[in-house]
């Protein structure tokens, strides 16, 4: 069972839903996004639970000193992806920029009556949506190409440095109950997550994540705002996630950075990434998967292609 939560704040949901799980604890915990902060008290919202933390940033940050080999390779692996989502962003922008001057001469074209053809319209937004669709799914294959080489290159688990820290986190998983995953910062997460091969150490035990956490579980993992400090308003795909949570786009804190009263906003991304689900996630909301199937959820709000949002979407 995986739980998708939104973030933790001054009522925080976790506790709950450990509590529906029958989680009495202990818990592994898993603050890797924080970084250097994973070990500060109250950095993260308390789980209710007792927990064992992993500390996978800092088990991280020793591999690399103690493998140079390994850590040269992963910086290069990084660097790589690093300047792929840097020409991806240049593609993404400048098929946004299309898109939107195609809508403003569809919009001023008129037909024989005098009128914008409407069916002529829709052609050239699916049109320019379709590009925006393929430049999406073109990142989202050229980052799984590069983890997929990277894995078949080094084998990183089965050298012996990263080999004795995944038998240590082996052994501290082994007495608990339940694998609990934090937000922060959602790149940072999803390399020690992956790193360390956490899906397969997981086991059978239910997986609860928040914010970035849940992010980090799903096919995708999209960057987005509505209202950027800089650069275009436009959604990006950041790498592939770890897949657990099939599906689903996941959208955290919506409040801050979507326009869920904007349809056009809204039909678009939900478009865009279709079929995946697009839900917009809020403190209290709730996604539970089981098997890769959503079988229930909370509070979750469905952003739909036709630019409505469903409030309390149940699949």
């Amino acid at each position: 069972m995986i739980v998708l939560c939104g973030a933790q704040h001054a009522e925080p949901s976790v506790p709950r839903v450990l509590g529906e799980l029958g989680v009495t604890g202990p818990a592994a915990l898993i603050t890797a996004g924080w970084q250097e902060r994973e070990h500060e008290p109250g950095v993260i919202a308390d789980p209710g639970v007792p927990v064992v933390r992993l500390a996978l940033h800092a088990r991280g940050e020793q591999v690399f000193a103690d493998d140079a080999e390994l850590a040269e390779a992963y910086k290069a692996r990084q660097l790589r992806l690093k300047e792929m989502q840097e020409f991806y962003r240049v593609r993404l922008d400048y098929a946004a920029q299309a898109a939107r001057a195609v809508a403003v001469r569809s919009a001023g074209r008129t037909g024989r009556t005098g009128r914008s053809d409407p069916a002529l319209v829709a052609e050239e937004q699916l049109a320019s949506l379709a590009l925006i669709r393929q430049i999406d799914r073109d990142h989202l294959d050229r980052c799984r190409a590069v983890h997929a080489a990277f894995e078949a290159a080094w084998q990183p688990r089965t050298r012996p440095v990263l080999a004795r820290q995944v038998a240590e986190l082996r052994a501290a998983i082994e007495p608990t109950q339940a694998i609990v995953i934090a937000g922060g910062h959602v790149a940072v997460l999803l390399n020690r997550l992956r790193l360390f091969g956490i899906a397969e150490l997981a086991g059978g035990r239910p997986i609860v994540a928040w914010s970035a956490g849940a992010m980090a579980l799903t096919e995708r993992v999209v960057l987005f705002h509505d209202d950027p400090p800089h650069g275009q308003a436009i959604s990006e795909i950041l790498d592939t996630g770890l897949g657990l949570a099939p599906g689903l786009v996941v959208l955290p804190e919506p409040r801050l950075r979507l326009h869920l009263d904007d349809a056009v906003r809204v039909g678009e991304f939900a478009g865009r990434y279709a079929p995946a689900v697009c839900v917009a996630m809020d403190h209290d909301a709730q996604i539970w998967v089981d098997g890769g199937r959503v079988i229930r959820t909370v509070l979750a709000q469905r952003l739909d292609p036709t630019g409505c949002v469903e409030a309390g979407w149940s699949p």
